[in-house]
């Protein structure tokens, strides 16, 4: 009797697996059949995605779009093609990430290690800045810019991804930080070390996963932002979001979807990178503590 049960266990357990499975891998389809849809058309030629059946693969394949909208497409007044936007993107991503980063770490740094008078009412009014709108802060954010003569700039869009981004890199670390041992810092407070030593030689080795989930955030974030690339960046710091929008949105010439596939490609590879480098680490980072709390 016992075998017997066992085998209809086995044979159920083996049912809801490939159930499961089955569930997994039409849900995979329909997620990655856009992706699937962009890749082919963007090395087809023009007409033979105007012939129809989006889904074929090219008979003709040809790289000829990406080089168009990498360093030919006309986006502004000369046919300069995506690259330009790209660094212009890569500029603005790499301090803003890093400055946020750091200054997330430091506020958590101080909101679990070295508090004072206070600090819940402070931590929690960079909480309630993570559910502040972005259309709320276009006003005043451009006002601040002007007055210090940097709207229309990288810094300026550097800036405001800083600012915006606190909120959330402070959560991240603060609720890493609070579960490390306060011994640690006590013991090296009454050994002299002092504020910042005990921050560069204590925490930050030890806060390598939690670093991992922030910069894929913020780097996330920061790249794929429209409205604040399209609301105070002039032409010639634009990012990449804005310069494929005006790229797909253009009113003039040929529809060249072939082209347009292959720039929004183009927009999306550096977080997909990010994402296939360091997927890992993100969901290890969220398990050490990120979202604890």
């Amino acid at each position: 009797m016992s075998g017997g049960g066992n085998d209809v266990a086995l044979r159920s357990g083996a049912v809801a697996r490939a159930v499961i499975y089955a569930v997994l891998i039409v849900f995979a389809v329909y997620y990655l059949l856009p992706l699937f849809v962009m890749l082919v058309n963007s090395v087809k030629p023009l007409e033979e995605i105007r012939s129809g059946n989006m889904l074929a693969l090219p008979e003709v394949f040809t790289f000829a779009p990406w080089v168009q909208a990498w360093s030919k497409a006309q986006i502004g007044v000369e046919p300069t093609g995506l690259s330009p936007y790209f660094v212009n993107s890569l500029v603005m991503v790499i301090p803003a990430v890093a400055i946020s980063t750091f200054l997330g770490a430091l506020n958590g740094y101080v909101l679990t290690k070295w508090q004072f008078r206070g600090h819940r009412i402070v931590f929690g009014l960079m909480l309630f800045s993570c559910f502040i709108p972005f259309q709320i802060v276009l006003i005043p954010m451009a006002r601040i810019l002007g007055m210090l003569g940097i709207a229309g700039t990288t810094w300026g869009l550097v800036l405001v991804h800083v600012v915006y981004g606190l909120g959330f890199t402070t959560l991240f670390f603060r609720n890493y930080y609070d579960a490390f041992p306060s011994e640690l810092i006590r013991a090296a407070t009454i050994d002299g070390a002092g504020f910042f030593r005990i921050f560069r030689r204590i925490l930050l080795p030890s806060s390598g996963p939690i670093i991992v989930v922030t910069v894929i955030w913020q780097f996330t974030n920061v790249w794929n932002d429209f409205l604040f690339g399209a609301s105070f960046a002039d032409f010639d710091s634009q990012p990449m979001t804005v310069a494929l929008n005006n790229l797909v949105s253009s009113s003039t010439g040929v529809k060249e979807y072939n082209v347009h596939f292959a720039g929004a490609i183009l927009a999306a590879l550096p977080t997909l990178v990010v994402y296939v480098v360091s997927g890992r680490y993100f969901v290890r980072g969220l398990m050490a503590g990120a979202v604890k709390g």
